[in-house]
């Protein structure tokens, strides 16, 4: 093969497992809207098994399931049958793919899954299969061609599987009204739940670490302050305490620009009036988004009163895994 043959092969598999996709929008019908009906009525979670190939997909969809607000893990089929099988209550609903639908693995556990009463969602690409029969709801996953070039590996049907489970588990979290907050909950120790869970408050700098100076204050005490406390600026207010500024590095760089005479100019004069502020109770997420637009590196947290209550900087973003 030369190099644009190469090129047509991977355009082929992915434009055949893209009509793969596509197909599966015909085969939304009342069986999907069954399943639905049929995870949003559990109890217990959903167990999710598949063999092979599928058993990878499976897994996948278990997961998604779980992230997204519906209680959901993977049993392995031939695991099942030596004991993992006891990992299934009444309370559950199986879901188990196998394209074919004949899946010996899959096929011994139906006497106990019906014995037990569980109700079961078949994904197959068969939907007149033994397993697609015995479901309660059947998703279909069958594609007219695998994008293998013998049309024997696992591939176009395997993408479709996983497409219409994550297809269930979206539809799923609308319907239970899952939330970012709720996602958040589910995901603490990644950078997607640092994004929604962390506040302003909670990275925030407060109490003898709030650089704060005075508005009669001279340039030296603004810089001594702003050394002191390491931030990079420091806040003004008036005698009320209520913000009237902000004194930064970028001011310092000004003045020294504009050979200004730190000894006899007013810090009122250099300063920076109304500055960019923000509220404790926000997303840090939201605050490094009001940093990238306005292109500054710092903001004061002021309460409703204009009261000064913390203040943060980039490098408390970066420290807190929001950035």
């Amino acid at each position: 093969m030369n190099d644009t043959q190469l090129i047509q092969t991977a355009q082929e598999v992915i434009t055949l497992e893209a009509q793969a996709v596509n197909g599966l929008l015909a085969k939304l019908d009342d069986n999907f809207v069954q399943a639905c009906h049929i995870v949003a009525a559990c109890k217990g979670r959903v167990v999710v098994t598949g063999m092979g190939k599928s058993g990878h997909i499976a897994g996948k969809i278990a997961a998604t399931l779980a992230s997204t607000g519906t209680p959901a893990f993977f049993v392995h089929p031939g695991e099942a049958s030596h004991g993992d099988l006891g990992m299934i209550t009444r309370q559950d609903v199986v879901l188990a793919l196998s394209n074919s639908g004949e899946t010996a693995e899959i096929l011994t556990l139906l006497p106990i899954i019906k014995r037990l009463a569980v109700p079961m969602i078949a994904m197959t690409g068969r939907a007149g299969s033994t397993l697609g029969k015995f479901a309660s709801a059947h998703l279909s996953n069958a594609v007219e061609q695998e994008a293998c070039s013998l049309g024997l590996a696992p591939t176009a049907s395997t993408t479709a599987a996983l497409v219409m489970g994550d297809a269930l588990a979206v539809t799923m979290m609308i319907l239970r009204g899952f939330t970012r907050d709720d996602f958040a909950l589910s995901h603490p120790g990644g950078s997607l739940g640092r994004r929604l869970l962390v506040m302003v408050r909670d990275i925030m700098h407060t109490g003898e670490q709030l650089p704060v100076v005075q508005q009669e204050a001279s340039i030296m005490g603004a810089l001594a302050e702003m050394t002191a406390k390491k931030l990079g600026m420091t806040a003004v207010v008036d005698q009320n305490g209520q913000l009237t500024g902000i004194f930064t590095d970028g001011d310092v760089r000004r003045l020294l620009e504009k050979a200004i005479d730190i000894k006899q100019t007013s810090l009122l004069e250099v300063m920076t009036l109304n500055c960019q502020v923000i509220d404790q109770d926000v997303l840090a997420a939201e605050a490094m988004q009001v940093m990238e637009q306005k292109k500054i590196n710092a903001l004061i947290v002021v309460d409703a009163d204009k009261q000064v209550t913390g203040a943060l900087n980039m490098h408390d973003l970066i420290h807190a895994g929001i950035v």
